[in-house]
């Protein structure tokens, strides 16, 4: 997730173009991190020793991780670590950076460190981050005012991620009591919890998660993008009603509903995440109890 996170980031600083974040993007899905960028991202060399050793394997017939090693860099369990890491998406995002001369490793770690600054987070939030671990990711952008919502909200990013995106990337989560939207789709459920999950923002980036989920390259009208998005949450909840029978806990779905006209959504506990999903940012609404009214 964080690869996109930043990514975003140093455009919004003018540290790189938008079309060369799209080549980077597009690198990025070809690629494999070298093990120099692993290294100084995981903070077990410096810059130095990483171009020391690329320098030396240009007149060496060694690996990166020998010669770093037998420089004393690095451990062998070190560098096991860093093997294992070698498919992490946002290791090869850096790399990506790196090999399309955009920017360098220091320019990239400077970035790094002002994105954390700027938004405060700590050490182990970036490492979750890095992780796209979205059951440790999710507690960074919902506070814990929010924990009634979490569970549900983690199982829809989660399932976003596995079945449309896994370039999925969220924002700070925010309460509300009223929200417009262009379109939504939404389903509600009862039982031994009364809750509303919806979907919602502008057509046309709605329109571009039905895509990737039905897998379609057209979709005809709205109404058939609303459709495959109701499909969508009906998934996630059924997810969560299985989830939540594990515990003996009862949910029963309602059929979900869509409008494709500005529509409003009410309540008094009503949790807001900013989703950045194929392309296009969406809304995902979380309402806990039975006064949400969309309408």
């Amino acid at each position: 997730m964080l690869d996109r996170l930043l990514g975003n980031y140093m455009l919004e600083k003018g540290l790189l173009t938008k079309q060369q974040l799209l080549q980077v993007y597009k690198a990025q899905d070809n690629n494999r991190a070298k093990l120099g960028v692993i290294a100084v991202s995981e903070k077990l060399m410096t810059i130095a020793q990483a171009e020391q050793v690329n320098g030396l394997q240009a007149s060496m017939n060694m690996k990166f991780g020998d010669i770093a090693i037998d420089k004393g860099y690095l451990s062998q369990a070190q560098l096991g670590r860093l093997l294992e890491l070698q498919g992490n998406d946002y290791l090869a995002f850096l790399q990506a950076i790196v090999d399309e001369n955009i920017m360098s490793m220091e320019q990239i770690h400077n970035a790094e460190v002002e994105y954390q600054r700027e938004f405060g987070y700590t050490e182990t939030d970036l490492v979750e981050l890095k992780s796209n671990n979205i059951d440790r990711i999710v507690p960074i952008f919902v506070r814990e005012e929010f924990a009634a919502h979490k569970e549900l909200i983690t199982i829809a990013v989660k399932t976003m991620y596995r079945l449309i995106d896994n370039h999925v990337s969220i924002g700070n989560a925010y309460k509300i009591e009223s929200l417009r939207s262009e379109v939504i789709g939404y389903q509600k459920f009862h039982g031994d919890e009364k809750a509303t999950l919806a979907i919602c923002g502008k057509y046309q980036d709605v329109e571009k998660l039905a895509v990737s989920y039905t897998k379609e390259e057209f979709i005809e009208t709205e109404e058939d993008a609303l459709d495959a998005t109701c499909e969508f949450i009906n998934c996630i909840n059924g997810l969560y009603a299985t989830e939540k029978s594990r515990t003996g806990s009862k949910v029963e779905l309602e059929p979900p509903e869509f409008s494709v006209t500005y529509t409003e959504t009410r309540g008094s506990s009503i949790v807001a995440l900013p989703v950045c999903i194929s392309g296009g940012e969406i809304i995902l609404l979380s309402g806990i109890g039975d006064d949400v009214n969309i309408g």
